[in-house]
């Protein structure tokens, strides 16, 4: 009898555990992933057509200020969650400012997304003004020589020359 209460006892504990940790699970994905947002400034040639930059637009954020970008700029700011909201105040060459409210979904499957702000307040579909970042690696110069040895392994160098002036 003691055998069968402990082995019931074991049972309990473990779908204990269990629903413990589908818990943990259900709230992880509920709160999302973390994702770094970067916001370009930059003109994009659309359907034959060129959305052009803005002379300035201010990037916020729940209420604070997270990038101030002029053309050709780019900014970035982290996120936790699925949904991204931001502010943007657009101000155009001849002093005229617009603000405009961006709310939108962010994909599961991305890191590091672009935005291309020009092309999002365009209308433009998402695979146009959304792209994911990639960094650009500097890749060593593969050496086109191998060094000389001599037949005990020792690496020759060139022989130094003598200036005989």
């Amino acid at each position: 009898m003691n055998k069968e209460i402990s082995s019931k006892r074991k049972w309990i504990f473990r779908i204990i555990a269990l629903i413990i940790v589908l818990i943990v699970a259900v709230i992880m994905f509920i709160v999302g992933r973390g994702h770094t947002i970067y916001f370009d400034n930059k003109s994009i040639d659309y359907n034959g057509s060129t959305l052009k930059a803005f002379d300035k637009v201010e990037v916020k954020v729940k209420g604070e200020q997270v990038a101030k970008l002029r053309e050709r700029d780019r900014g970035m700011y982290d996120t936790m969650g699925q949904s991204f909201d931001m502010d943007l105040i657009i101000t155009e060459g001849d002093g005229s400012t617009k603000a405009v409210h961006v709310g939108m979904g962010l994909p599961y499957s991305i890191d590091g997304i672009v935005l291309n702000l020009p092309a999002l307040l365009a209308g433009a579909p998402e695979n146009v003004y959304m792209s994911e970042f990639v960094s650009q690696a500097v890749e060593s110069e593969p050496e086109d020589e191998e060094p000389v040895t001599d037949e005990f392994g020792i690496t020759m160098e060139e022989e130094p020359t003598v200036d005989e002036g």
